[in-house]
């Protein structure tokens, strides 16, 4: 008798490898599948805009901060939205990020910052869970747009492409230095401490420099130097054409000018008594005012001094454009303040303010000039410019360093704060130049910066009924440069005993300044150490002029000098520089000034800003 075969089951109820049938399975399968779409749905759904400014918190505060930025609106239509800075793009991170955000969600509910009251009064604390999340993730969400290696230094600013380089090479991160880049910045909320930590360098972040970086700061090293130099050859052959036409206009002058006959001699009297048909005399009296022209213009020629700079010749000195700025209360503490000064980190580290600033000054100049920053209201000069562009060349021969300063004069901007208008009524116009070498803390990153504090005169930490002037810090025992609890910054009431400053200055520890006024006509030689002693005008000597509305300066220094507080200049070596405009009659610190420079001799090299050739 046949055994019968067992029935297949059918195929939806066939057992898979776990032991559940083929039609379960496939209901499980579909299941999941729907309940992955639906959640991905309900994921992606939150992480829009839209969804992110459906609250009022978002919308009243942070989504209003946002819309000027360049996140929001630029050139190329990319917009970064909420979720592209916020929420990682890979799954593990988002979810992690989502389960996070379920405490946001607590306190929406709570009403914990349901007004922009409450919304401020947390907004460091917000701030702050966002910076360090950040900083963990050396600014993962940062990267999704924004490559290091992928960015061309050419197009940056010189002060980007400096920080960029140091991010490289110490190991920092975008959070580190763009704090505030879409909403309100609270950075200066934070202590000195608080920003040390948590804009410290990682180690583990540090990038080799790409080639095609190192290649694009080269090009744009180049490029730069090539437009400085075309400008400069064209100002050249602008003033080589403006000096010719004035010497053609003078000759032309000259020689329409009347003409002094000479008396006749007794025998030729009767020859010359007859009219004059080739000449047209003049009387004495002209004859005497063309005279006293052409001794004047002489005297002007011949400038104010000694004749020094008769028949120099600066044709073959080369011509370096420096934008003097107002400062304003930027003081060196402020400077070395991270909280306030975004570069004190790389200031501290060795930094030169050249290098981030040179190209910027106008723009920093309007900004405080303004009061946008660093200029209290009360002391706004209304009309005042905010930047000198100065044309400056430097020689020198076996004794003397010589230089020449120009820039045009301005029109009188009355000084309201001031009865008169005017600050200084005696003098339209100082200048005042200083040398250090770079034993002197801060000189070769800062120059002349190193000697301007808080507590100085019209500073906002300036003693009451206490004159306070420039001084260094090897004159301090101490200095207090954040303003800890409440302190007052700077160090007027710390000097060193005199045993202690005269070490210094015998180790050579200060600031040699030479300062010229117009309206004495007259030259001050002295140095900085525990305060500014103008020692008389032995150091240097001057020729100013105002002509056609522009001052032309020359200064005259010994290279080589014993007296105490000048600094003496070797052809082989380097020296920090910087110099000071006080004009339209200011004075104290409502001048212009340079960042610091460096002043070599007949060197035309890298790092060489002022190069002053052998005559």
């Amino acid at each position: 008798m046949a055994t019968a075969q067992p029935q297949k089951p059918p195929f939806w109820k066939r057992r898979t490898v776990l032991g559940a049938t083929i039609g379960s399975a496939l209901a499980f399968f579909i299941v999941g599948i729907l309940f992955w779409g639906g959640f991905n749905t309900g994921m992606e759904a939150t992480n829009t805009l839209d969804f992110c400014i459906s609250c009022h918190e978002m919308e009243e505060n942070v989504y209003k901060e946002y819309q000027p930025t360049i996140h929001y609106s630029n050139r190329t239509g990319v917009r970064a939205t909420c979720p592209d800075c916020h929420v990682p793009k890979d799954w593990t991170h988002k979810m992690i990020r989502k389960i996070q955000a379920s405490n946001e969600l607590l306190h929406k509910a709570l009403g914990t910052v349901d007004t922009p009251e409450k919304f401020d009064e947390h907004r460091l604390t917000m701030a702050k869970r966002v910076w360090t999340t950040m900083k963990e993730t050396d600014s993962r969400e940062c990267r999704n747009c924004h490559n290091f290696e992928s960015m061309n230094p050419a197009y940056q600013k010189p002060r980007a492409r400096k920080q960029h380089l140091n991010a490289f090479e110490t190991g920092q991160t975008c959070i580190d230095c763009h704090k505030g880049i879409a909403h309100k910045d609270v950075r200066e909320q934070l202590s000195e401490e608080e920003i040390e930590a948590l804009e410290k360098p990682n180690p583990a972040f540090i990038r080799p420099v790409p080639q095609m970086y190192a290649d694009g700061m080269k090009a744009a090293e180049t490029a730069e130097a090539e437009e400085k130099a075309k400008k400069a050859e064209a100002d050249k052959s602008a003033k080589a054409a403006t000096d010719k036409a004035v010497a053609d206009a003078l000759a032309k002058a000259a020689k329409a000018a009347p003409v002094v006959a000479a008396a006749p001699a007794a025998d030729d009297a009767a020859k010359s008594s007859g009219p004059c048909v080739d000449c047209d005399p003049v009387t004495e009296a002209a004859a005497e005012a063309n005279q006293a022209a052409k001794a004047e213009q002489l005297a002007d020629n011949a400038g104010s001094t000694d004749n020094a700079w008769a028949g120099w010749d600066w044709g073959s000195a080369p011509e370096r454009e420096i934008t003097l700025f107002y400062p304003g209360q930027s003081s060196l503490e402020w400077v070395l303040t991270g909280k306030d000064h975004g570069g004190a980190r790389p200031v501290k580290k060795g930094d030169r303010c050249f290098d981030c600033h040179d190209q910027e000054a106008s723009d920093m100049g309007s900004r405080i000039v303004s009061g946008e920053k660093l200029e209290p209201e009360a002391t706004l000069i209304p009309g005042k410019r905010g930047s000198i562009p100065v044309k400056v060349q430097a020689s020198h021969d076996d004794d003397y360093l010589y230089m020449r300063f120009e820039w045009d004069d301005t029109e009188h901007t009355p000084v309201p704060f001031v009865d008169g208008g005017k600050m200084d009524a005696d003098n339209p116009m100082k200048l005042a130049m200083m040398f250090a070498t770079d034993d002197v803390q801060y000189a070769g990153q800062a120059g002349c910066w190193g000697t301007c504090h808080h507590d100085a005169n019209g500073m906002p930490d300036a003693p009451e009924g206490q004159e306070v002037h420039k001084y260094i810090t090897e004159s301090r025992s101490e200095i207090e440069i954040e303003g800890k609890g409440g302190k007052k910054r700077g160090g007027w009431d710390k000097t060193k005993p005199e045993g202690d400053l005269q070490a210094e200055m015998d180790a050579r520890h200060y600031m040699d300044i030479v300062r010229f006024k117009s309206g004495a006509n007259a030259a001050e030689d002295g140095h900085i150490l525990a305060d500014r002693i103008m020692e008389g005008g032995q150091g240097a000597d001057f020729d100013a002029k105002l002509d056609g509305g522009k001052w032309v300066v020359q200064v005259r220094r010994k290279l080589q000098s014993d007296l105490p507080g000048d600094v003496s200049l070797a052809a082989d070596q380097v020296y920090n520089f910087g110099f000071a405009i006080h004009d339209d009659h200011t004075s104290g610190r409502f001048h212009h000034v340079s960042l610091g420079y460096k002043l070599g001799f007949d060197k035309e090299e890298e790092g060489i800003e002022i190069n002053a050739v052998k005559r």
